[in-house]
């Protein structure tokens, strides 16, 4: 008797640890930079993992670039640029990563994910815009552009945020659907860098939206320019929001 409860409770815990490890998707998260180097992308790291436990999904940091091939990725759902800048794939990565998309994939992108591969005409599309410029870190209010999509109840009713504002260029690709706008009545939008020059978006000034791309999902957000942003709740409801979506298209 004592030996076949003694065999039950090693399988009961090995079931329970069984399913502890099952993760409910994984994300494979990037963080390499060609160009500037955010400060934010430790905090940034650090607040995924934490984020990964909260919501048991898997996450891996990617640190090999020779480790970026088909077969890797097959057990991951969502490839997630943090804060990555330049140029950061060579032309088999930049491969590897449309196939990913086109299986059914999902892709999210943190702020200066924008500020990134530039000649790549398809990674700009899977974006939706591209970085054009930024004034000085500001306080602004925000504006909730699509009350249906999840994660954004803590932007409601014209929050302040400080944040680094991009302007960015035009659309690359139709069919955006745009979560979260900034009122650019709340600050100073104007800026100029030698010859180039900021003057706003107007009275859309999306920063962050969603679509459906080349087989996949997309997901962006600019926000997330300064360290203290990624311990703020409402932000990171918003980022898992994100991810979730690019990782099931569950909204």
């Amino acid at each position: 008797m004592n030996l076949i409860r003694g065999l039950l409770t090693i399988i009961l815990i090995s079931f329970g640890l069984c399913l502890s490890a099952q993760k409910q998707f994984n994300v494979l998260l990037v963080t390499t930079t060609r160009g500037w180097h955010h400060e934010s992308v430790h905090y940034g790291v650090v607040a995924m993992e934490q984020l990964a436990i909260k919501h048991n999904f898997g996450l891996t940091l990617f640190e090999d670039p020779a480790s970026f091939t088909d077969k890797n990725l097959e057990k991951y759902q969502v490839v997630l640029f943090l804060n990555t800048t330049g140029d950061i794939f060579d032309s088999a990565q930049q491969k590897v990563m449309e196939r990913f998309i086109r299986s059914g994939k999902g892709f999210v992108g943190i702020h200066s994910a924008s500020d990134t591969e530039y000649d790549w005409d398809w990674y700009n599309k899977l974006v939706g815009r591209m970085f054009h410029i930024h004034p000085v870190i500001q306080t602004a209010r925000l504006k909730v552009l699509d009350g249906t999509f999840p994660g954004l109840n803590g932007f409601a009713n014209g929050k302040l945020w400080t944040d680094e504002w991009y302007e960015f260029g035009p659309e690359k690709i139709q069919g955006l659907n745009y979560v979260l706008g900034v009122d650019e009545t709340s600050y100073n939008p104007k800026v100029q860098w030698g010859d180039k020059k900021g003057e706003g978006m107007g009275a859309l000034h999306p920063v962050s939206w969603y679509h459906n791309y080349d087989g996949g999902r997309s997901f962006y957000t600019a926000l997330g320019h300064l360290p203290a942003i990624y311990s703020d709740p409402v932000f990171l409801d918003h980022v898992f929001a994100g991810i979730r979506w690019a990782a099931t298209g569950k909204k």
